[in-house]
């Protein structure tokens, strides 16, 4: 049987996302949109949470499409709040239309959001070498550089632990465990 980051078992929802998604690079601007509101949302609660809304969340924020986003109005935003099967923070909704501009933004000053995003590592995956998840610390100095930037130019919901965070989920830092064997296939 295959060894994985402890945090994985015991969820099948937390075993699909470790096998298929956490820590592969991601370079699709559409995607990584995706996650940076995810990440947003999560902030204060657990990962699975988010992970079981995942297609709540995709559904009514219009597929993550940043163009849709960046026009809700406080109809939409009164919508959301109704939406029982989403995160339903005022905060975090208002912050994901103005984050859906700045992605926006971004996209147009760099040509794309993955060149702005990816500057953070120098455009390539971090690997780190933990032997155990005790030792993964929940931000870095990248992490505090990306959230000071994002914070600069505006961005909401983007502390250096959620920084951290979709840094992992992205693929920008390899944090799976030596042993997992999730490590050698993302090391190769």
């Amino acid at each position: 049987m295959a060894q994985r980051c402890k945090w994985s078992i015991g969820s099948e929802i937390y075993k699909a996302y470790h096998d298929k998604e956490w820590g592969v690079p991601l370079h699709d601007d559409d995607q990584l949109f995706e996650f940076l509101i995810l990440e947003g949302f999560q902030a204060g609660l657990s990962w699975i949470t988010i992970l079981n809304k995942r297609e709540a969340f995709r559904k009514a924020f219009d597929g993550f499409d940043a163009r849709k986003v960046a026009c809700y109005d406080a109809d939409k935003v009164e919508e959301l709040m109704q939406n029982e099967g989403i995160i339903r923070n005022k905060l975090k909704i208002n912050a994901t239309i103005t984050n859906a501009k700045l992605f926006l933004k971004m996209k147009e000053q760099y040509g794309t959001f993955d060149k702005y995003i990816w500057q953070f590592t120098n455009y390539k995956t971090i690997v780190n070498v933990w032997k155990s998840e005790v030792d993964i610390p929940p931000n870095s100095i990248l992490s505090d550089a990306m959230s000071k930037q994002l914070k600069k130019d505006g961005f909401k919901f983007v502390g250096t632990t959620i920084c951290y965070a979709f840094m992992q989920a992205t693929g920008m830092v390899n944090d799976h465990v030596t042993s997992c064997f999730r490590y050698a296939e993302l090391t190769r």
